[in-house]
């Protein structure tokens, strides 16, 4: 395996694994050439859609009948991919959509409450522009053969969409929409707009309607538990007021049982399944298969009626292969970048390894940096993500407990005039703690969704890093003073210390790199209308507003990834960290608390009914997502470092890199 190690060959196999993965993605993508897979863009009075338009062969010649999908409040289109592969391969028309403000889209709407922004009229406006398209289908009376469908927000925009093509009905005599289905919503959103569950009922007309409503959903349908503010409980909508409301309030109500309610027939299907995995679900799409079946068994001669077998898998899988060929792509890269004459700047000399801890109390301290390292992020999460009250209060007590001691010690060491390197340690602690106080204290502004900072769960992510950024420093301080100093660690051993022409060049070559990558992203997307990507995990292209966002967000991010790798370099400064181990160290250091906060959270969630942190919804399914981001930046921190011999390279590229990622997939509000 040694041609690995050249750089030429590792960047052809990264290449090939790209773009093997990729070409077999696009043949399930677009099933084998049948499907026309497209994005486009049009115009509304809110602002500017866009979405992947899957058009069968011969949609040109015949109309068919039409779904509209969409994603929910932190995805984007392709979260769609299972709807819209197995309908569009069944011969449907399917528009897979990004909502406003949301992947390719752009809302132009005010916004003194962002998140109602997007989601209320995203759908129908599509269904809008959908309809007015000679491919889609239309009865002798003008009635469109669409379906829409959507996921979370997106089920709350696909059900407001239905109210209000039932308005329109009642002033036209036409209804655009035939029939709707849900996935991970319940009514909870839309009587934030004073509808009451008897309006959005009856506003259903004589549709067929389904929901899918996972039994262990983090957010909907059961409201009880939503209302006492633990809604990560294990549920059973169909029994519920508002899931018998749905169904028209039939005697003992079951789920996959098909109801005559108004003219039309309703569905519910109640999965084994947490909210985002819907996305991911044999299951949950065959609920999809069956429902749009019985929806359009009338239209067998337009599209394929009783078709079983499921194929979106396979694309997801190799879309993963290419996701693994994206990443190892950058090693190569600037690897070969570095033998440029500029760029081979990156390269310091290595520092020299740390002996181990002579004292057990060196080595209890030691051992105590790895566990904290780990486990603070995770432990308190939710209380810098979610605004905890009372972990925010012990945050804060520790603080000011941390303050004190700081400067008591410092008064002392100036009175005994103790060892310089006590007074700059204390001196040091005491200005962290008082940095780390008055930003405990600014949570609200800080997160707050911004003209500057438009990232609503962008804002909360860049919180908690700043945060776990500042801890990790004060204890890599006390550490080093109390320690590693004295065994004679300088800066150097850390791959901090480096020329301004050493940091320039880092930066240079990670924008590069990144440049680099993400071209060869576009490039496949201009191919092949595919990115790269495993359910929630995904690198896809951007619109200008997610360069600009990135050129804001990035320098606060550079804070975290800056201290962390640092922390893991201290960690990993001996000998014995050499090899795998150190590796190991570096992934526990970056996402071992967060692992174990997910197994803790998931686990009793499955097992008892009831989730770990039972309060905690959004915020457990950012953690899912931030694991493979941050496994990732622990291999680029760790292989990097030992390749250049400093922090630099490593912790630009995962700025840069991880920060598009983040602001790629999720809600990025334009505000006016």
């Amino acid at each position: 395996m040694s041609y690995l190690k050249k750089p030429i060959s590792l960047l052809v196999i990264s290449l090939l694994i790209v773009v093997i993965g990729s070409f077999i993605a696009y043949q399930f993508n677009s099933s084998n050439g049948d499907v026309d897979v497209s994005r486009i863009y049009f115009e509304t009075e809110r602002g500017e859609l866009s979405g992947l338009l899957y058009k069968p062969d011969g949609a040109d010649q015949e109309a068919k009948p039409t779904l509209i999908t969409t994603h929910g409040y932190l995805n984007s289109a392709e979260m769609q991919d299972a709807q819209a592969i197995e309908m569009s391969k069944r011969g449907y028309v399917v528009l897979a959509l990004d909502q406003y403000d949301h992947g390719h889209s752009t809302g132009t709407m005010e916004k003194p409450v962002p998140f109602f922004s997007f989601w209320p009229h995203a759908i129908h406006d599509a269904v809008q522009y959908m309809y007015d398209q000679d491919y889609v289908l239309k009865d002798e009376e003008g009635n469109g053969i669409i379906a829409v469908s959507g996921h979370s927000m997106g089920g709350f925009s696909s059900t407001h969409a239905v109210m209000l093509d039932e308005m329109q009905y009642e002033e036209t005599g036409i209804r655009k929409i035939y029939g709707s289905l849900t996935m991970g919503s319940d009514y909870q959103w839309l009587r934030s707009l004073d509808y009451s569950d008897e309006d959005i009922n009856s506003l259903y007309g004589p549709r067929t309607s389904g929901k899918i409503a996972g039994k262990y959903d983090e957010f909907f349908f059961d409201g009880e538990a939503a209302a006492n503010g633990t809604p990560v409980v294990k549920k059973d909508y169909v029994h519920t007021e508002e899931g018998q409301g749905f169904l028209g309030n039939p005697e003992n109500p079951k789920a996959g049982e098909v109801y005559e309610v108004a003219g039309g027939k309703r569905v519910i299907y109640q999965p084994n399944e947490t909210h985002p995995w819907n996305h991911f679900s044999k299951e949950s799409t065959g609920h999809a298969i069956d429902f749009y079946d019985m929806t359009f068994a009338d239209y067998s001669d337009r599209v394929q009626i009783g078709d079983d077998g499921q194929t979106w898998v396979f694309k997801e899988y190799a879309s993963f292969v290419a996701l693994i060929g994206f990443f190892m792509l950058f090693i190569p890269v600037i690897r070969l970048l570095s033998k440029l004459p500029f760029f081979k700047n990156i390269y310091t000399t290595k520092p020299a390894p740390l002996p181990e801890p002579k004292t057990n109390g060196g080595k209890l301290a030691a051992h105590i940096l790895i566990i904290l390292g780990a486990l603070f992020p995770a432990v308190f999460f939710s209380a810098l993500y979610g605004e905890d009250f009372y972990g925010m209060r012990l945050l804060r007590q520790i603080s000011m407990v941390t303050i004190a001691f700081s400067g008591i010690v410092l008064i002392y060491s100036f009175v005994k005039n103790l060892d310089k390197h006590i007074k700059t340690g204390s001196a040091v602690m005491l200005l962290l703690g008082v940095v780390q106080y008055i930003f405990l204290r600014s949570q609200s502004e800080f997160i707050e969704v911004s003209e500057f900072f438009g990232g609503p769960t962008v804002n909360p992510i860049v919180y908690w890093a700043i945060n776990v950024a500042i801890v990790m420093l004060m204890v890599m301080v006390a550490y080093h003073y109390v320690s590693k100093k004295p065994e004679g660690a300088t800066i150097e051993n850390y791959g901090v210390k480096a020329s301004f022409k050493t940091i320039l060049s880092s930066l240079v070559t990670a924008v590069v790199a990144v440049a680099i990558g993400y071209g060869f992203l576009y490039l496949i997307d201009a191919l092949f209308t595919v990115d790269f990507r495993l359910w929630t995990f995904a690198v896809k292209t951007f619109e200008s507003q997610h360069v600009v966002a990135l050129l804001k967000y990035a320098p606060l991010f550079f804070i975290y990834f800056f201290i962390v790798g640092v922390s893991v370099n201290v960690n990993t400064a001996s000998e014995k960290y050499d090899g795998m181990k150190g590796y190991i160290v570096a992934i526990l250091h970056f996402i071992g608390g967060l692992v174990l906060y997910l197994v803790y959270q998931y686990g009793l969630l499955f097992i008892t009914g009831t989730a770990g942190y039972p309060g905690e919804s959004l915020s457990s399914i950012l953690v899912i997502g931030l694991v493979p981001v941050l496994l990732i930046a622990a291999v680029f921190n760790r292989y990097l470092f030992r390749k250049t011999g400093n922090v630099y390279v490593g912790t630009f590229l995962n700025t840069i890199l991880m920060t598009m990622i983040t602001l790629a997939n999720t809600a990025l509000y334009t505000i006016l």
